[in-house]
């Protein structure tokens, strides 16, 4: 399969979730992501656990890890072309609900 396209979401007010949370988040941690973004820009839908996983709803995560931190970004595809990166947690064991419904 092709490449896609990557694409950071940003809402009317030209606000980038992922942008900030990469902002908010350690160095190393945001290098990580990075390499996971490449990673899902190189496979698109055929990237797999452990980098990436199906949640619910149409919403995927990128799967990140640290020094036992689990940092995801969630995202979904946009026909087969492109990739949207919603928003990015920080979390402990499941996705929470309230998170993926955002979309």
């Amino acid at each position: 399969m092709p490449k896609i396209s990557v694409v950071f979401y940003q809402d009317e007010d030209g606000f980038v979730p992922v942008q900030d949370w990469l902002d908010k988040i350690p160095p190393k941690a945001v290098a990580k992501c990075l390499v996971r973004i490449e990673r899902l820009t190189e496979l698109g839908h055929e990237l797999r656990r452990p980098e990436a996983d199906f949640l619910r709803d149409k919403i995927y995560e990128l799967r990140i890890g640290l020094q036992g931190i689990n940092y995801r970004i969630l995202y979904f595809h946009h026909g087969s072309l492109a990739a949207i990166l919603a928003h990015g947690i920080t979390k402990e064991r499941e996705v929470p609900f309230q998170e993926i419904k955002k979309h």
